[in-house]
């Protein structure tokens, strides 16, 4: 009769390592990779006002709805980094993809490591993925966690744009959504974002 709580002890304790295993690992890698580099004007609890530095980035153009582009949208820019269909080295993974409307479609966008301008990127091999500088800007962000779902966005949104509104600051075009994790990442440990330009 002993045996089987024992067994129930050991059991968990073995899942709880695991557990514990697997949120290090992800801690160490995220750590490694690249972010957009900004510099924080103002910050409010979970929203902030950044300079950002001129960015270059590779960017696709896809229709449908937010999540069925960004997930259209990562496989050309995916295999361009990596080199799976053109010459030459792959290109380190930053973080965050960027996703942003234009129009009836939405733009995915992977910034290049700050090692890489336009000269010294390698040329994609169609016309599919584009490489572009965006020219340095200030933005209004707010960060949270959770899974990538409309109605959280849609709330976080609200939430900046009212922010925004009581400190009288005007936002420019729409707003760009920033993804810092896998999607294999759990809900409460990923970093998401969405950003505003913010008029001169």
């Amino acid at each position: 009769m002993r045996k089987a709580p024992r067994m129930l002890l050991y059991t968990a304790l073995a899942l709880a390592a695991v557990l514990i295993g697997g949120v290090l690992f992800w801690f160490i890698q995220t750590r490694n990779v690249e972010t957009a580099p900004y510099q924080v004007i103002e910050a409010d609890g979970d929203i902030e006002i950044r300079a950002y530095p001129e960015l270059v980035v590779a960017e696709v153009t896809r229709s449908g709805t937010r999540d069925e582009a960004v997930r259209s949208g990562f496989g050309p820019l995916a295999r361009y980094i990596f080199a799976r269909e053109r010459e030459g080295e792959k290109i380190a993974m930053t973080a965050p993809v960027t996703q942003k409307a234009k129009g009836d479609s939405w733009t995915v966008q992977f910034i290049m490591p700050s090692s890489h301008d336009l000269d010294s990127l390698p040329k994609p091999a169609g016309a599919d993925v584009a490489l572009k500088t965006l020219p340095p800007a200030r933005r209004a962000a707010i960060r949270f966690s959770g899974w990538w779902s409309d109605e959280l966005f849609k709330a976080k949104d609200a939430k900046l744009l009212a922010w925004l509104t009581a400190r009288g600051l005007t936002p420019s075009g729409t707003p760009t959504f920033a993804y810092y994790n896998d999607p294999f990442t759990p809900g409460f440990l990923r970093r998401n974002e969405i950003l505003y330009d913010l008029a001169p």
